[in-house]
This record gives structure tokens, C-alpha cells and sequence, in this order.
């Protein structure tokens, strides 16, 4: 019972601890308990499969920490407007299991190596796994424990050398020190051990704070100019109005919206995550002929030095079988597409700027794996209003030149707003300002939204770029480069939000370095594996 009560306390303290809704200074000894279970089954208990009952037990922990911070999934919708079990219950229990088999490995490495090393072990097994976590096509790095503080960035300015990698090592290494505090005074008894770690754990949590909030007040990077922005929030319901309105009619509205609050010179009008057409999609092959684009020249024209910035559903078609790209699906006979979720930018004159979306949202976006997986699950992917094929993606990034000032936007896109290192990519492209198109309102007035906000801050400070970000139906927002929310709008409103925003051309250690703590404990991970196999070999090669 009492390793229960160590599971549930962990569980109950990692929940706590994640924004938008929890105070995040219980992360630092969150683990603790999760730690104090397995050293205590390891070492005292009389369990005969003892492998079997840790890794039930964190699973429990990890699966109550899913439920809490992301059951928001279940506002997820399926076609006959049901909520969707599937989109709730395959995340949490296939990231819950992946956190337990980390946790599994540390048991299995610290009962064949040792406490000490053990320790060490963690701290690498778990940022590899982040790390891991941010690249392959099931990637769901929502819970990455870096995350944790985006909603105190007076706190995390230092996010603009380690980035929120260097946050998950830094809550590692404090729950890693605190439960060897509490092993050793449990050991020994000794006070002056006790007072010693406990004042290495408050400096090491106190020092980066310290830092932090002097580089907060010290900020003075000097910006190269400012543009005006116009975030656009047309407040379309995703299920019942963006794929059946009427395209026209929702670029009207949408056109409306930005006329009507034009009451000063705007540089740049931003809309979101395919805000176009609705229902279909828009030919790249014809973008010059095509009447919606046209519609956004013309309005352009009556508001001269102006940029249209938007997302948009895009398609290719291709008609050589033997020059497909992998993503690529047949339509009818000879023909085939390929999807995208674009950001593009507009310009009278001006060849239309395209990116490509290059982070997709798994089983929606995405079929993971789809030649290892198709095959046994068929066509069985999450629709919600979108695609059930594989959409392509850009290879690289791409900044959004203005031919009018000195403004280059990077055209983030939804869900690519998690992935630090992948934003540094815009930004080390020339991109001076981060543009965020997102439709998070899939999940109706829930946490996901407002999560997705929030980390939009950790993205700001690890660049120093300020954000314009235009959602569907909120929150749209203007960011600055310290992280703080200078203006939002309020969720379900139909309304433009405008912002005079900065532009920086510096670029952070963080930007040219990306996730280096993460890379130095992948190196660390596998020294410590080839370290346990030499040893291994030793005592086998002494026995024989």
C-alpha cells in the first residue's frame, strides 16, 4: 500500500504542476516519490517479480498524469459529432506506456549498476527520450517537463541559451538530488549532510530564477524596426462551419473582418491555420488563376504596402506514376495529389510565398508509419474535418520576405509552435518575427488551446522574437520577446486583434545551438550503456 501511496503522490504532484491550471514549482520533487517506489521494491520488498511491479506502478502514475493534463483530447469530435474516445485514450495509454518503459530501463540500469549510477542514468534516459519524443512521426512532446514554466517567463529567461530542453535537465537534476538527499538522510541521519544538499538543491533551483529575473529587467536588445499586425479571428466552428460555409463566403467574412478593423496602416493582416477554402483545397498549380487569391489582391490593392498572410489547404497533382511522392494518393485513373497544410503570403504583383507545413499532428495529419502500419490498421486515422491520407511536408523552413519594409515572418504552423530547435530553423533563416497560424479550437473550451498559448511564450524567449499569433477562435495574442502576452483576445470571439510588433535580427545561443543538453545526454546514455556491456563482458569473461 504504501508503494501506491508513493505512485499516487508523484501522479498527483506532476499533474499539479502543468500550466495553464497548476503552480509548477511542485515539478522539482514530483519524481521523488515515483523514485522512493522503485528503491524501495528494488531493495526491501519480498515481491517476486519485482521488474513487473514497478513498471505497473508507474505506469499508473504516468497514465493519471496523461488523464489530467491532456483528457482534453476527448473535446475532440468525430463525424456524426460525437466525442471521439479514440483521440483521448490511443495518446494517453501509448505516452503513458513510453514514459514507463523509461522508467523501466532506469530500474533495470540502477539494479545492475547501482543508485549512483542509476541516477545518472535517469537524468540521460529521460531527456534522450524527450528529445526522441520531438523527432519521430508519433511525436507527442506536449508533457516534455521543460514545458512546465511557460507560464512564469520572468522566470525562464535563461531559456535563451539552454532552451526548454535545458529546463527538463534542470527539473531532472533537482528531483535526482532531492531523492538522493532524502536516501542519504534516511542512511545516515547525518544533519550536516542534510543542511549540505539542501543548500547545493535551493541554489541550484534559486540561481537560474536569479539570472532569469536580471535578464528580464536588463533586456535591451535593440530592435531593426516595427511593423503593424493585424491578427485575424474569424471564429469558424470546425466542425459544423469550416468545410460545408461556402469558400467565398468565408473569404468575404474573413475580408470584412480585416476591412472594418483597418483603421491605421497595417503592414501585415494574418489569418489562420487553413483559413482557406473550407471545404477542398487550392491548386499550387494554379495559384496565379485562382478567383480566391485574386479576391485577396484586390482587397490588398485598397490598402497599398500591405501583406496577406494566411493559412490555406493546397494540393499538388501529379499524373506520372513513377514521379510520386511518397505521400501522394490516387484520386481516378492517372491522377494523383498530394495534400498540404500551407502557409502562404500574398502580394499584389508578387509571386505567392508557400510553406508547407512540417510538423503534422499524429493520426491526423499524418499516418505513422504508414508502411508498417497500413497494412494491419487499414485506413483507421482520426478524421476531423481535415484529411484521413498522409499530408506532405517542407524539409526545411522558410521566412516570408515583405517587399515593403524590413519585416520577414516566420510562417509557424499550428502544432509546429512545441518544437523549439524546429523553430530556431525559421529563425536562422531570416525570419525577425515568428507568425503563428493555428485552428486549435478542435477541442472546444478546454485546456489544449490554452497549453498551446502558453508554450507559444517558451518559443518567443528562446528566440527573442516577438510572436503575432492569429487562431480561429482563439486566443489570438501578441507575444514579446521576453515571453509576456502583451494583448489577447477572449476565446469564441469573432474579432482581429492589432499589435505594433518588433523585429530582431540577433540571434540567441539557443537559436545556433538548438537542444544541446539534450545532445551531450544522448552521448552520456550511450557511455553509460557501453560502460554496463564492458563491465558485463568482464565478469563473463572472469566466470568462464
Amino acid at each position: 500500500m504504501k508503494y501506491v501511496l508513493l505512485t499516487l503522490i508523484s501522479a498527483m504532484l506532476l499533474s499539479v504542476s502543468w500550466p495553464t491550471y497548476g503552480v509548477p514549482f511542485f515539478i522539482f520533487f514530483a519524481l521523488v516519490p515515483l523514485l522512493m517506489m522503485e528503491h524501495g521494491i528494488s531493495k526491501f520488498s519480498s515481491y517476486k517479480r519485482k521488474g513487473w511491479v514497478v513498471f505497473g506502478l508507474s505506469y499508473l502514475c504516468f497514465i493519471i498524469w496523461n488523464i489530467v493534463t491532456t483528457g482534453w483530447l476527448y473535446g475532440s469530435k468525430n463525424p456524426d459529432g460525437s466525442h471521439s474516445m479514440m483521440a483521448v485514450v490511443f495518446p494517453v495509454l501509448v505516452n503513458s506506456l513510453l514514459y514507463s518503459l523509461v522508467f523501466q530501463c532506469y530500474h533495470w540500469y540502477k539494479n545492475a549498476q547501482g543508485t549512483y549510477w542509476g541516477l545518472g542514468f535517469f537524468i540521460a534516459i529521460w531527456m534522450s527520450f524527450e528529445k526522441f519524443h520531438l523527432n519521430w512521426e508519433l511525436t507527442w512532446p506536449w508533457l516534455n517537463l521543460g514545458n512546465v514554466f511557460s507560464d512564469y517567463p520572468k522566470l525562464i529567461q535563461w531559456y535563451d541559451t539552454l532552451g526548454a530542453t535545458g529546463g527538463s535537465f534542470w527539473i531532472l537534476l533537482i528531483n535526482v538530488l532531492i531523492f538522493y538527499t532524502v536516501r542519504t538522510w534516511e542512511a545516515g541521519r547525518k544533519k550536516k549532510d542534510l543542511i549540505k544538499n539542501s543548500s547545493i538543491i535551493a541554489a541550484l533551483i534559486a540561481i537560474p530564477m536569479i539570472i532569469s529575473v536580471i535578464k528580464y529587467n536588463s533586456f535591451n536588445d535593440q530592435p531593426i524596426g516595427q511593423v503593424n499586425i493585424l491578427m485575424l479571428q474569424p471564429d469558424l466552428d470546425p466542425y459544423a462551419e469550416k468545410y460545408s460555409k461556402d469558400s467565398l463566403t468565408i473569404e468575404q467574412d474573413l475580408l470584412t473582418l480585416a476591412g472594418k478593423n483597418s483603421t491605421t496602416k497595417i503592414d501585415y493582416y494574418i489569418a489562420p491555420e487553413t483559413a482557406l477554402p473550407g471545404r477542398g483545397s487550392i491548386s499550387e498549380t494554379g495559384f496565379e488563376k485562382s478567383l480566391l487569391i485574386n479576391n485577396v489582391k484586390e482587397f490588398l490593392s485598397q490598402h497599398p504596402g500591405s501583406v496577406f498572410a494566411t493559412g490555406i489547404s493546397s494540393h499538388r497533382l501529379y499524373f506520372n506514376p513513377t514521379a510520386l511522392p511518397k505521400e501522394a494518393y490516387q484520386i481516378n485513373s492517372g491522377m494523383w495529389a498530394e495534400s498540404y497544410n500551407t502557409a502562404i503570403q500574398i502580394a499584389p504583383q508578387q509571386k505567392v510565398q508557400v510553406y508547407h507545413k512540417g510538423k503534422l499532428v499524429p493520426g491526423v495529419e499524418i499516418f505513422p508509419y504508414m508502411s508498417v502500419l497500413k497494412p494491419i490498421l487499414g485506413d483507421a486515422m482520426l478524421n476531423l474535418g481535415g484529411t484521413v491520407a498522409s499530408l506532405g511536408t517542407d524539409k526545411e523552413r522558410v521566412a516570408f520576405s515583405n517587399p515593403y519594409n524590413k519585416g520577414k515572418i516566420a510562417p509557424i504552423i499550428c502544432y509546429e509552435s512545441i518544437y523549439g530547435e524546429f523553430v530556431t530553423d525559421y529563425v536562422k533563416k531570416g525570419a525577425n518575427f515568428l507568425g503563428i497560424m493555428t485552428n486549435d479550437s478542435w477541442w472546444g473550451v478546454t485546456e489544449g488551446h490554452k497549453q498551446l498559448l502558453s508554450y507559444a511564450k517558451l518559443r518567443a524567449i528562446e528566440t527573442r522574437r516577438e510572436i503575432a499569433r492569429a487562431a480561429n477562435s482563439g486566443i489570438s495574442a501578441h507575444i514579446n520577446a521576453k515571453g509576456e502576452v502583451v494583448a489577447d483576445t477572449f476565446y469564441g470571439d469573432q474579432t482581429a486583434l492589432f499589435a505594433k510588433v518588433n523585429l530582431y535580427e540577433n540571434l540567441t545561443f539557443y537559436s545556433r545551438a538548438g537542444d544541446l543538453l539534450s545532445r551531450f545526454s544522448m552521448f552520456a546514455l550511450g557511455f553509460l550503456l557501453f560502460y554496463y556491456l564492458i563491465k558485463w563482458f568482464q565478469a563473463k569473461t572472469k566466470k568462464a
